[in-house]
């Protein structure tokens, strides 16, 4: 499957949906704490999801339930940055484990993932938008039934095309 984002719309299956971006826009060059969400075309690396509140689902590639501990650094300075942590966690890091529904479904998008650049942007997920589409720290946000829909499509060969 292939996605593309574009004018504050996701569009994937030959349909158009609504979606929330970085609050700083798009960028060619993001940089840590910017709000901007990164402009090119990734892939998916993983699947975070909140079984207690959806179930268990069976996605066509790697992923995982997000537990109470989990949270994912945002911290420059840390050799664990951009990736999942556990808490306690002494460096800054985001929790995956929310009050709300944002987070109930995370597709991580490989974004600064191989590798690792510190300071280049961290945590960009295909996630849960809020009720009135308000702008994300850098993600992309769509709303739940729609995550939901796309995220049990998509392949170890999809891809996600952000584009100004």
């Amino acid at each position: 499957m292939k996605i593309f984002v574009k004018n504050n719309y996701l569009f994937a299956k030959n349909q158009s949906f609504r979606c929330s971006v970085g609050h700083g826009g798009l960028s060619n060059n993001k940089i840590e704490g910017d709000r901007c969400t990164p402009v090119g075309k990734f892939k998916f690396d993983k699947i975070y999801y909140r079984a207690d509140k959806l179930g268990r689902i069976d996605f066509s590639i790697s992923s995982a339930e997000i537990s109470k501990n989990d949270g994912w650094c945002d911290d420059p300075s840390s050799k664990f940055y951009n990736q999942l942590v556990q808490f306690p966690f002494e460096s800054s890091a985001e929790k995956l484990y929310r009050e709300d529904d944002l987070y109930d479904i995370i597709c991580v998008i490989n974004y600064n993932t191989d590798p690792v650049i510190p300071g280049k942007g961290s945590a960009i997920f295909l996630h849960i938008c809020k009720e009135d589409f308000a702008h994300t720290e850098g993600c992309i946000a769509v709303e739940k039934k729609v995550l939901l829909q796309i995220s049990k499509q998509i392949k170890k060969n999809s891809s996600i095309t952000i584009e100004n």
